[in-house]
């Protein structure tokens, strides 16, 4: 009797170099923050997302977000933009500043940040004496956001943008890449992550001195190596050097797990190119996506297909999928604080699906998929 496969959503890619160096960090000693795996780990990514700016490596993507709005200088009462198709921590570390995150609506081609929505609530603030003081934008799914169109809003307005790019390390608008055309850019190591680092994230600044800070920061704000001497409220922010010499590794066969996430992307393009009722996110013109999800929208909502019928179709099968974010101005904690523009995310949540899309992903295990997706639409 065969057993049923377990298929993960997206599960971490380890080879062996992984775990080669893993060892020689271990070997080395230089296991806790800073050293020379964390510098070289940052270089490398630097020069991966050919830019000037500088990259801070970090334990989260959460760390990274934080800092970026305290680099933006968002105190406690300002208003924040934020996208609320998102992930919990987008909005979290607004709150650890006691600031008020304004939550922006998704438009339909990305199931990202809405521009028009985001010129509304900016034009609302500013009714209100109160402009906002940074925007946070996501490239959720790997799939950029409007961002030049973003970014000019933000530098009419003169207002800090954030890019969190946590799910779309190497994706792109026009060659260049996510994450930095903002004033910040956020990256995260996490296990899910196309590059992780078992836990950690990356802060991409625009300056040296902004580095500076952030890691001085990120350090509990220590002012002498010797002396336990801190001028101001710090953080436990740094990256080990464990971590970093696993995100070196894993940095260098980035490329082969983009590449076999297309893939994935263009199996399930060919399964629901003529299939009525759903549609496959896709990536925009002139934008290039990771994939690190692939989300199908389901466009009948009186049909007897629905996203929560193929999720228990596929649990069934041994195969993990789930809902995307859920908005986050529905979340019991912030529905108190102000929403702008359409349900596009609320549609989303309710009526898309997340589909296996790990970069480890087997032939077999494709093709099992595969199998599996057609036998329920063709129920």
């Amino acid at each position: 009797m065969n057993k049923t496969p377990k298929i993960g959503l997206s599960l971490p890619l380890l080879n062996e170099t992984d775990t080669t160096a893993v060892a020689e960090a271990l070997q080395a000693n230089w296991i806790t923050a800073g050293g020379p795996f964390v510098q070289t780990f940052e270089q490398d990514l630097k020069a991966y997302l050919n830019t000037e700016a500088e990259v801070v490596a970090l334990n989260a993507g959460t760390a990274a977000l934080h800092l970026a709005l305290i680099l933006a200088g968002v105190k406690s009462g300002d208003f924040v933009i934020c996208q609320t198709m998102s992930y919990v921590a987008t909005a979290n570390p607004i709150a650890y500043l006691n600031a008020i995150p304004i939550f922006v609506d998704s438009e339909p081609e990305t199931y990202n940040l809405d521009p028009e929505a985001v010129l509304e609530t900016i034009q609302f603030c500013v009714s209100q004496h109160k402009k906002p003081a940074a925007i946070v934008a996501v490239h959720s799914y790997g799939i950029p956001c409007k961002i030049q169109e973003i970014a000019a809003i933000a530098q009419e307005y003169e207002i800090p943008l954030i890019e969190d790019a946590a799910e779309a390390l190497g994706s792109s608008v026009a060659g260049k890449a996510c994450g930095t055309f903002g004033d910040f850019g956020i990256l995260s190591f996490n296990g899910n992550k196309i590059v992780t680092t078992g836990g950690g994230g990356a802060l991409i600044c625009k300056n040296n001195e902004q580095a500076k800070l952030a890691r001085h920061l990120a350090c509990q704000a220590k002012i002498t190596q010797q002396a336990f001497e801190h001028d101001a409220v710090g953080y436990n922010y740094a990256m080990p050097g464990l971590n970093a010499a696993l995100g070196r590794s894993q940095l260098q066969s980035l490329g082969a797990k983009i590449s076999a996430k297309r893939n994935i992307h263009a199996v399930y393009s060919e399964i629901f190119k003529e299939q009525s009722g759903v549609t496959l996110l896709n990536e925009p013109p002139e934008c290039f996506s990771n994939y690190w999800l692939n989300v199908l929208r389901f466009t009948e909502t009186d049909s007897e297909i629905t996203p929560q019928g193929l999720m228990q179709y596929l649990q069934s099968a041994g195969i993990e999928s789930r809902q995307p974010w859920k908005p986050l101005h529905l979340q019991g904690i912030y529905k108190e604080q102000q929403y702008f523009g359409n349900p596009v995310a609320e549609s989303l949540w309710q009526n898309a699906l997340c589909l296996p899309s790990g970069a480890g992903l087997t032939k077999s295990e494709l093709n099992y998929i595969q199998e599996t997706l057609i036998a329920y639409f063709s129920r």
